[in-house]
């Protein structure tokens, strides 16, 4: 392989990366802030029918662990609507998609979503609203409209 292989080559790779990590940091899912269980998306306000609850479940120390690739994280986020910046989100996939983060290692967390409550005890896969406000003692912050999804617990 010539120089000018290896540079161009070097250079598709800076491009790639690039817009790997541009496509991360604009997706507001796999925005999270610092390390740890209390890591929350940082980007837009948060609003909505179903805000009453992302702000419960975050006051009673329940948090939502997942991967911003992941369809069934989306589809969770999705039944939160416009409140989703207010969910106890933690990124748990790396940019690359190829790893997870040292605090999702370190809590154990195998599938996604998985929604860790104080106790210990763990919902994985898509949960209810229902369900999630029922758990963590937020049934007076559900909103009239929520979304039912299958679950399971763990």
């Amino acid at each position: 392989m010539n120089d000018k292989s290896m540079i161009v080559g070097a250079l598709a790779l800076i491009v790639l990366v690039g817009a790997i990590l541009y496509g991360v940091s604009s997706n507001p899912s796999a925005n999270t802030i610092g390390d740890n269980a209390s890591s929350t998306i940082i980007s837009g306000t948060a609003s909505g029918p179903n805000l009453a609850l992302a702000q419960c479940l975050k006051e009673n120390g329940i948090v939502f662990y997942g991967a911003f690739w992941c369809p069934h994280c989306k589809k969770q986020k999705e039944d939160f609507g416009e409140a989703v910046p207010a969910l106890p989100y933690v990124e748990c996939s790396t940019p690359d998609s190829k790893d997870q983060t040292p605090i999702c290692k370190a809590k154990g967390i195998t599938s996604y979503p998985t929604w860790v409550f104080p106790d210990g005890s763990r919902l994985t896969g898509e949960q209810s609203l229902e369900l999630l406000a029922t758990k963590g003692s937020c049934t007076q912050s559900l909103s009239g409209g929520a979304k039912t999804s299958a679950s399971s617990t763990k």
